[in-house]
């Protein structure tokens, strides 16, 4: 067939590269289209996963986890499926521990009874990033569990459900009024009692859900796949109302001020008014917008899978300066640190973007690919890799500082 041309090698979803076909016209003529159609063959790996199509032989899921910072500690999901205490003081791993699978098929590539098929996994993926609450921390797997582990011991307090599992979950938890918020990938929204696991409430959408839940203090606002953001009654569940794009949503929202932020794959960075879900603007960009903008200053930076971060004024969505090339997708998540922006490329490349000039200048080349968001505390940027790594960066003068390995030992 025409589009059996040519193939590439497609990273980095397992131990090994696979062949897949592609458009040879597409990355002669259409090179934007050509990265998306990418990443779209990165999220039908998850997908195969999600919907039971089974596995792409080599291939597993991985996760790409951000880190949080509380008290000193970096917690993170590492590529081995488990939760990762580091002491960012000292630069060293100090403990893990492993998020168990379950003991059937039906997350990926589970190994079958009597051989054969997929090998075992030897961890559970870990796509959200870990939440800090009190002396808790909170992490959820790709086999459909949460999990609250004591933050100074990384010890069991609870996991839910107790018996049994629910669909993968690519979410993160979010904490906020006692509770924890999450989604998994059958559409629901999960409130859970943050000290005993128990749950509070549930609400389903009409379809997958991929990213975190965020909150303002009485409502939480979560994305789906139906094209549909929906604002939550934080304490009860109940829909307070929902806002519909042209495409699927598969980001997290940024809420600032009573506007609440969303990109999509249609290519569009919505607007929403938080007290209603009425639209107030939407901004086209070339290709997805995947990562969640930052905001600073009335002035929203918005990075998308074309390669360019888009500055734009947050309440009417006009360009204040000229968008960025960065020459390479965008799929990890920004962090301010003070009055700078700190983005990543997917290459490996991470920048500072000064918010006095909007001028972008290169902070450090980490070599290495670029999926999951970024962290910071005083002054100090994290960067984690898909090799076992995080990388810290003095986000002032770029200097790198000793890198820090989650491998287990165990």
């Amino acid at each position: 067939m025409w589009f059996n041309r040519i193939f590439i090698n497609l990273p980095p979803l397992g131990r090994s590269f696979i062949k897949i076909p592609v458009v040879s016209y597409l990355f002669k003529h259409k090179p934007v289209l050509a990265k998306t159609l990418l990443l779209l063959m990165m999220l039908l790996v998850i997908m195969s996963g999600l919907t039971g199509l089974g596995c792409i032989r080599g291939l597993q899921p991985i996760g790409w986890s951000g880190g949080v910072i509380a008290d000193g500690t970096l917690f993170v999901g590492s590529k081995e499926g488990r939760l990762v205490v580091v002491n960012i003081a000292a630069g060293s791993r100090q403990w893990s521990e492993p998020l168990k699978m379950p003991t059937s098929g039906g997350f990926g590539c589970a190994a079958p009874a009597g051989g054969g098929g997929c090998a075992a996994s030897t961890g559970v993926a870990i796509y959200g990033t870990p939440a800090v609450a009190g002396d808790l921390v909170y992490i959820g797997g790709y086999n459909g569990r949460i999990y609250a582990f004591n933050s100074s011991s990384l010890g069991i307090r609870w996991v839910y459900p107790r018996d049994s599992y629910l669909k993968p979950i690519i979410s993160g938890p979010m904490v906020m009024l006692n509770k924890v918020y999450f989604a998994t990938s059958d559409g629901k929204v999960y409130a859970l009692e943050a000290a005993t696991g128990n749950k509070e409430w549930e609400f389903q959408t009409g379809d997958k859900i991929w990213s975190t839940p965020a909150g303002d203090g009485s409502t939480v606002y979560i994305s789906s796949f139906n094209n549909k953001l929906y604002a939550l009654d934080a304490e009860s569940g109940q829909e307070k109302w929902e806002f519909e794009a042209q495409g699927a949503l598969a980001s997290t929202a940024l809420v600032y001020g009573n506007t609440v932020y969303i990109g999509s794959l249609d290519r569009y960075l919505y607007a929403v008014d938080a007290d209603d879900g009425s639209q107030k603007w939407k901004f086209m960009g070339e290709s997805w917008f995947w990562a969640t903008p930052v905001a600073y200053d009335n002035v929203i930076y918005a990075p998308c899978l074309d390669g360019k971060v888009y500055i734009l004024d947050a309440k009417s969505g006009g360009e204040v300066a000229d968008a960025i090339d960065l020459g390479s997708p965008i799929s990890s998540s920004p962090i301010l640190v003070d009055d700078k922006v700190i983005i990543a490329s997917q290459q490996g490349v991470v920048y500072t973007l000064d918010t006095a000039s909007n001028q972008i200048n290169t902070l450090a080349d980490i070599e290495k690919e670029i999926y999951g968001p970024l962290c910071a505390s005083d002054g100090i940027v994290y960067i984690h890799t898909q090799d076992f790594t995080i990388h810290p960066v003095d986000a002032n003068t770029g200097a790198k500082l000793a890198t820090i390995s989650l491998k287990s030992s165990e």
